[in-house]
């Protein structure tokens, strides 16, 4: 899918692409392409002059080679964003190419985007740009605004992760966990240590671009000054994921706690019974024994007799176990 963003009034409006007809009749100063086809790449080149390189979205490439300026002038930045999604948590790798000089359009900057599937922080970007006249003014701001909009995207998902753990310690703390519910809160708390590494590991990556945009020396003052911005609102998040990680910590070892506590109950009934039933056996075996003559034969009590003694002996520890309240 190819899309192309263009400005009037202050604010940004999307066209989809279909021909190279109609590409031509835009000066946009942004180039969305979501799994371009061959020939959405060709028409790229016939009209921009640019040639997507063909590991753009490659995922193994190296990491000192994810931010470079070409000789031409072309800035080259590939960064990934987060996908908040219950059942498949991930980041999408986004190639960035900024090219500031495009003859062909004899505009200030176009700004194109090549990524595999659609990115919540793009459609957070639009709308915004559609509401807010004058939030956007080159393509520069367009880079610019994205990534503040992914440190926007990430205290959202922060802050969902919150929410969700207040239930979960809800769950822990009122004190029946029982195995199936621990083991409830056990997956809950691994998805949310799961989506808060990745929104670690995104925000470094933020943060290496935005730096890579302020080294390079391509920003004017006043984005200069939103760029630093962008970077304090991406250091205040570093506090809260270490709280999330403590606090995921805390409910990890409670709810293993619960379930050992659980196990040991299993394990004093096993003890409590193996114990109480050693009188009963000590007196069976007592009346087994090989006598000159059996007392149970000999004695019309006898059988009787060694039932009772039997009960007798198993329900005195039983009685001081219940007192000591071993059996609760």
């Amino acid at each position: 899918m190819l899309n192309v963003f263009t400005l009037a009034n202050g604010r940004l409006f999307q066209e989809e692409i279909e021909s190279l007809e109609a590409l031509a009749q835009f000066k946009p100063i942004w180039v969305d392409l979501e799994a371009p086809s061959p020939e959405e790449r060709r028409w790229v080149k016939q009209h921009f002059g640019l040639s997507i390189p063909e590991d753009a979205m490659d995922e193994d490439i190296e990491e000192s080679a994810r931010f470079f300026e070409e000789d031409n002038g072309e800035l080259h930045i590939r960064s990934d964003f987060l996908i908040d999604d219950d059942e498949d948590p991930r980041a999408v790798r986004v190639a960035f190419i900024l090219n500031e000089h495009n003859d062909s359009l004899k505009s200030q900057g176009v700004l194109f985007s090549i990524h595999d599937e659609d990115v919540p922080v793009f459609r957070l970007l639009r709308m915004r740009a559609r509401r807010m006249p004058g939030l956007i003014e080159n393509a520069k701001d367009v880079l610019l605004m994205l990534f503040d909009a992914d440190a926007e995207y990430c205290a959202d998902t922060l802050e969902n992760i919150y929410d969700d753990l207040e239930t979960v310690s809800r769950q822990v703390l009122d004190g029946n966990v029982t195995d199936n519910k621990a083991g409830e809160v056990l997956a809950a708390i691994a998805r949310h240590e799961d989506m808060s590494g990745r929104i670690r590991r995104n925000v470094m990556d933020t943060r290496r671009a935005v730096s890579f945009m302020m080294r390079s020396r391509m920003l004017s003052a006043e984005q200069f000054e939103d760029a630093r911005q962008i970077l304090r609102d991406l250091d205040s998040l570093d506090s809260h994921t270490a709280f999330l990680f403590d606090k995921i910590n805390f409910l990890m070892d409670a709810t293993v706690g619960f379930i050992n506590i659980n196990q040991n109950k299993i394990i004093k009934i096993f003890s409590v019974a193996s114990v109480s039933l050693l009188p009963p056996t000590l007196v069976a075996s007592s009346y087994g024994m090989n006598f000159a003559f059996m007392p149970e034969l000999q004695w019309q009590y006898g059988y009787p007799l060694a039932l009772a003694l039997m009960v007798l002996s198993a329900a005195v520890p039983m009685v001081y176990f219940r007192k000591r309240g071993w059996l609760k």
